[in-house]
């Protein structure tokens, strides 16, 4: 596995080893120790996966307690992916990331506390597996909104289908954030 550094400095790309030959292919998609390795100690305690049909947009979430650190990957088809730095102490306050993840391309995306996340379904249907740092907690979790224009996000979507808890998301400005850094970030060796 390898980071790739992306626009964000605390966010990366993560790209598997992959062994491909007539037979078909077989790569490792979490490796605790290869990970630590590359400055992701952070402890997995749960995966997500869901299933969405194309021009679902999922997100932008977080939790304002126990804030959850995600590795994304899409096992089918293919995402429009974005994290919103939500840490007010952070010199990268407000600023989006966006990358595509497929399941042709195997990249995976680290994204780090303190961030919101979200996709947007490119292909006819996607299954996306992701991993957090700490647990579910409704209670706490919270929802920009998509669209809010301070984000700058480009979604390929004018009008994409959406829960109504992303419907009532909020504006970057009048949302509960963090208050400063969460953790350390990490550095990318690529």
């Amino acid at each position: 596995m390898k980071l790739v550094a992306t626009a964000h400095p605390e966010i990366f790309v993560i790209e598997p080893r992959v062994f491909e030959d007539a037979r078909g292919l077989f790569f490792e998609a979490y490796n605790e120790s290869t990970l630590a390795s590359l400055g992701i100690r952070d402890r997995f305690v749960q995966d997500n996966q869901s299933l969405s049909r194309k021009n679902v947009l999922r997100g932008l979430h977080y939790q304002i307690r126990r804030p959850q650190g995600k590795i994304i990957r899409v096992l089918r088809g293919e995402i429009f992916d974005a994290a919103v730095d939500c840490r007010r102490g952070s010199a990268h306050f407000g600023k989006a990331m966006t990358v595509n993840l497929s399941a042709d391309n195997r990249k995976m995306l680290w994204v780090p506390a303190g961030f919101a996340h979200g996709f947007l379904v490119l292909s006819e249907v996607a299954e996306v597996l992701y991993k957090t740092t700490d647990f579910y907690a409704p209670e706490h979790e919270r929802t920009l909104l998509w669209n809010d224009t301070a984000l700058g996000i480009q979604w390929p979507c004018e009008h994409p289908i959406l829960s109504e808890k992303d419907r009532q998301g909020r504006r970057l400005g009048e949302a509960e954030l963090f208050d400063s850094v969460i953790e350390e970030s990490i550095t990318c060796e690529a």
